[in-house]
């Protein structure tokens, strides 16, 4: 059979093409790889319109070079689910990591990470910020500043003092970081994301002759929110307008599960004190110190040696809310939680599996998975595929954005049987207990009405329970080493404080290293006291509490002769009373 020219001819370059990229890949080193992370940024970027008021310049920039995925979510509302999840390739649901309070190498003590990954196949590894959830992994990495041996990913940082500047401490339930201020400091007094992103742009101003992978994680927008005063300057307070997402009686249709989630305490304390727009002000401030910081890390690349053979990926961990759904921070399945700004950056003549490289200004609404990145970026860089990935690769959106595409999105909260499917027009939630929200976010983009009661919508919400997870691994508890230690406080000459009470319940494990047994009391907010039972010698007790609780131990049956006490804080906990 004869072909027609034109088809011969494009068959002939299509070879050739594929066959010139395969030459130079087998004397060239391979793509090279830019991992940039930032904390806690939702889509208040230009190009995502969450708020009009933001000023990302660079955001958009790279935005403008490559691929945005505009329907890109986590898979956890939380740092330490999300990062493990990026980083292992592996979903809440396989790996039994659910929640910032466990700790990964106690759950995935064998787990190859990304940069390991890359490194058993011929790259550098090398990184610096925030990546994991406050901890680097040393052995993942080739090299990492701050040194990896610290295992503390963060360069000094200026804070004020003393603190709070501006948001009083509602009580012992509140993080200690919600707080927001504008500093007298420049970029470099500032330290922090200033010196992540000067020591990443170092690296990429030198010529390697090994493929790198090089993680800049930008902690900023996370809390808390102090930046140097330039980058307030823009957001006048008198003109800060609020969340576009906010509705005042937005919970009205939400099932139990749902009413619980939104409102917390952090939006009423935040409302109460007269601080939303001086929050939304210190937020805006944060994403545009991140955003200039981002800018530096930029131009290293584009002025360095690197720039033709290096792929880009930006991320954001999970999102944040101000408001929306009367909650603050995260830890929802909502979208305002969920969606995420994910960007994509691939040279052209670069990748076998891209030779055209990325669609400058393209942009990609489908429904994508930050555990998708693991496989998009070793199909890209042709190495080898880890086998136990959950997600999957990436490239034909990048090949065309408007490809089908047959898979949600799923985020994964908490505990087993909670999560969120997003799909590419609706989004389902699913709480443990069963209870159920339907959104159709093509015409609701903040999901202020809930249609799963609705009977007309009762064949969508069959459709997408059909897509919803069938296994989920059990969720293992952190060790008591990895749970955050109380101070066990001296008696003084005040005696034992009473309780104050304040906040939702938690459990604090008491911990008897002495050599004979003690006895458990609760300091009452009258200032008496009530047993709650023995703690042999060696042995501990879980107790649920709340934040403000007092508890002393004493010889058994004896109140009033106490050996010391603890003072709750606003998480879970162990409490370990000393040898004596």
């Amino acid at each position: 059979m004869r072909l027609p020219f034109p088809r011969l001819a494009g068959i002939f370059l299509s070879l050739f093409t594929a066959l010139t990229l395969s030459s130079a890949t087998a004397t060239d080193p391979l793509p090279n790889v830019l991992f940039i992370a930032m904390d806690d940024l939702n889509d208040w970027i230009g190009c995502m319109g969450g708020h009009e008021q933001s000023l990302t310049p660079n955001l958009d920039r790279l935005a403008a070079s490559g691929t945005l995925f505009t329907n890109a979510h986590c898979a956890a509302p939380a740092c330490n689910p999300s990062r493990t999840a990026i980083f292992t390739g592996l979903a809440p649901n396989t790996s039994g990591l659910y929640e910032n309070g466990q700790k990964m190498r106690e759950i995935l003590p064998d787990a190859v990470l990304m940069p390991q990954h890359f490194r058993n196949h011929g790259f550098r590894a090398s990184g610096s910020g925030k990546m994991l959830h406050y901890f680097i992994d040393t052995q993942s990495w080739d090299e990492y500043y701050p040194e990896a041996e610290s295992e503390n990913p963060f360069p000094r940082t200026l804070y004020p003092d003393p603190r709070p500047v501006n948001l009083p401490r509602g009580g012992p339930w509140q993080y200690v970081e919600t707080d927001w201020a504008a500093l007298d400091a420049t970029d470099e007094e500032f330290g922090g994301d200033y010196l992540v992103a000067e020591w990443v742009s170092k690296e990429l101003s030198k010529k390697y002759d090994q493929s790198f992978f090089l993680a800049c994680g930008i902690y900023r927008p996370h809390e808390p929110w102090f930046v140097p005063a330039k980058y307030f300057e823009p957001f006048l307070l008198e003109e800060i307008q609020l969340p576009p997402g906010y509705k005042e009686d937005d919970l009205d249709d939400l099932p139990t599960s749902g009413k619980r989630r939104g409102p917390n305490r952090y939006f009423a304390h935040i409302r109460k004190q007269g601080q939303w727009k001086q929050a939304i002000q210190g937020y805006l401030a944060s994403i545009h110190f991140a955003d200039a910081m981002l800018g530096r890390v930029l131009d290293a690349l584009e002025n360095g040696p690197n720039q033709e053979r290096t792929i880009v990926v930006l991320w954001s961990d999970h999102g944040w809310h101000l408001g929306e759904k009367e909650h603050w921070q995260k830890y929802t399945l909502w979208r305002a939680a969920s969606r995420v700004p994910l960007m994509i950056h691939v040279p052209a003549d670069l990748c076998l599996a891209l030779p055209e490289g990325t669609q400058p200004g393209s942009t990609c609404d489908r429904p994508v998975n930050l555990i998708d990145l693991f496989p998009t970026l070793t199909d890209l860089t042709s190495v080898p595929p880890k086998e136990d990935n959950d997600g999957v690769s990436l490239v034909p959106l990048l090949k065309d954005p408007n490809a089908t595409w047959d898979r949600v999105s799923t985020t994964y909260l908490g505990e087993p049987g909670c999560y969120s499917l997003s799909a590419n027009d609706w989004r389902y939630i699913h709480y443990a207990n069963g209870d159920e929200e339907l959104y159709h976010i093509a015409h609701d983009p903040y999901e202020w009405n809930n249609l799963a009661s609705n009977p007309e919508q009762a064949p969508k919400l069959t459709e997408m329970r059909a897509l919803a997870p069938t296994q989920f691994a059990e969720k293992k508890e952190a060790s008591l080493d990895a749970i955050p230690a109380l101070r066990w406080r001296a008696i003084g000459d005040k005696g034992i404080p009473p309780s104050k009470p304040d906040g939702n319940t938690f459990d604090v494990i008491f911990i008897n290293d002495r050599e004979n047994q003690v006895e458990l009391y609760w300091s009452s907010p009258a200032g008496g006291n009530k047993p709650y039972g023995l703690i042999g010698p060696g042995r501990n007790r879980r107790q649920q509490t709340r934040p403000g609780a007092v508890w002393f131990v004493a010889p058994p049956g004896q109140p009033d002769n106490p050996l010391g006490y603890f003072e709750v804080g606003d998480r879970k906990a162990r409490a370990t009373v000393p040898v004596e």
